[in-house]
């Protein structure tokens, strides 16, 4: 897959800092879920329990940067808060992630671990090139587990191919473009944010891509950062 990531003008101008990390993988097995996902859990539930306080965890840079940038976005983060930030929590209280497969629990424990929002999508089911804009106003979007479309505000930020939103940026997966245990291929999006350094993007989606080799398979074909480069959509 050709891909490459343009920003809409007034994006571009408006978070002249924002980047976002693509990778792939391919020929991937995904199970609900097996023993290598299960082992990988309890080494990386160890591992943030040892350098994590949750009573400090708000003072941490990267989710100081990413609650600025939800509020930005009109997001109240103490209500919606970033997902790799939310899954530390989960953890840190004592609970662990839901069990939904393998591909997509491996990448929610790199999420975790980094604190980085990442998304998965079913490779095979995207229309690139892809687009980081405004959504425009009433756009239908379907997201995972929405029993019907909603109609987005047109100050809602998104990720969205040649078709339809993908993602509104960086909290809610669209549902026709999920993983299931059909998956072969996966695509995943580290989504940043101003304060956020491409380097803390790519080692997201890299530790991410490593995870779902060591629980599913698949060979690793692409891990690139790109940054705004406007484009009137």
């Amino acid at each position: 897959m050709q891909i490459q990531v343009y920003w809409c003008a007034e994006v571009a101008a408006k978070f002249p800092q924002l980047a976002l990390c693509i990778g792939t993988i391919s020929n991937v097995v995904v199970e609900r879920e097996n023993e290598k996902i299960r082992k990988l859990k309890q080494a990386v539930y160890a591992e943030v329990k040892a350098k994590h306080d949750i009573e400090r965890l708000k003072d941490d840079p990267v989710v100081r940067a990413y609650r600025d940038f939800y509020w930005k976005l009109g997001i109240d983060p103490t209500k919606t808060r970033p997902s790799g930030e939310a899954l530390l929590r989960r953890v840190l209280r004592g609970g662990e992630l839901p069990t939904i497969s393998t591909a997509v629990d491996a990448y929610n424990l790199a999420s975790m671990k980094t604190m980085i929002p990442i998304s998965g999508f079913d490779m095979d089911t995207l229309n690139p090139p892809f687009n980081v804009r405004f959504a425009e106003e009433g756009e239908p979007f379907t997201g995972i587990g929405m029993d019907k479309p909603i109609a987005l505000k047109s100050n809602m930020l998104v990720l969205a191919d040649a078709k339809s939103v993908l993602c509104i940026y960086p909290h809610r997966d669209a549902d026709q473009t999920k993983i299931t245990m059909k998956t072969k291929n996966v695509l995943l999006v580290g989504y940043g944010a101003p304060g956020v350094t491409p380097q803390q993007l790519e080692e997201a989606v890299r530790t991410a891509l490593e995870y779902i080799k060591t629980v599913c398979g698949g060979e690793i074909q692409t891990v690139k950062v790109f940054s705004p480069t406007p484009k009137q959509v």
